[in-house]
């Protein structure tokens, strides 16, 4: 009897290990948030990380920050999660108004990108957005978990 005990005892710590390694923040497209803006489902805050394809510290974030099982927890809670890509080709709509790529030389933005941050392009920066899809703040930059907690429960009051 005791072998069994013992080999149940790893089979749930192992199915507790990989259940705490497998949650994720539930990120939404901008679509998605359009969608539930027009059925006027949208009930908590927006939290955006508006980043690029070659910004280093939006990697490092993705890595260590967004990972991290307190932000995780925090984010799916009191937040609608979105990435949103600056140089993203594709149109797209939010608040019923219409934003689309525009080049500059060998790059561009995505004017979305620009309206959020209001011509300041840094990354990463996270935006801020209420139910209503106003402005909170806009916050620049790299954060760690601890940095971004703080922030996001400051927000969340």
């Amino acid at each position: 009897m005791s072998k069994y005990w013992f080999f149940g005892l790893i089979v749930l710590f192992y199915t507790c290990k990989n259940s705490s390694e497998s949650a994720q923040i539930d990120w939404k497209s901008i679509a998605d948030i359009e969608k539930m803006r027009v059925a006027n489902t949208l009930d908590k805050p927006l939290m955006i990380d508006v980043y690029t394809d070659w910004c280093k510290w939006c990697k490092v974030m993705d890595k260590q920050t967004f990972p991290d099982p307190a932000v995780i927890a925090y984010i799916n809670e009191h937040f609608y999660a979105v990435k949103f890509d600056a140089e993203q080709k594709e149109p797209v709509v939010l608040g019923g108004q219409s934003f689309a790529y525009q080049s500059n030389g060998r790059s561009g933005t995505n004017m979305l990108a620009y309206s959020l941050l209001q011509g300041e392009l840094s990354f990463p920066s996270i935006v801020y957005m209420s139910k209503d899809l106003k402005i909170l703040r806009i916050a620049p930059g790299y954060k760690t978990p601890e940095q971004l907690m703080g922030e996001m429960q400051d927000i969340a009051r």
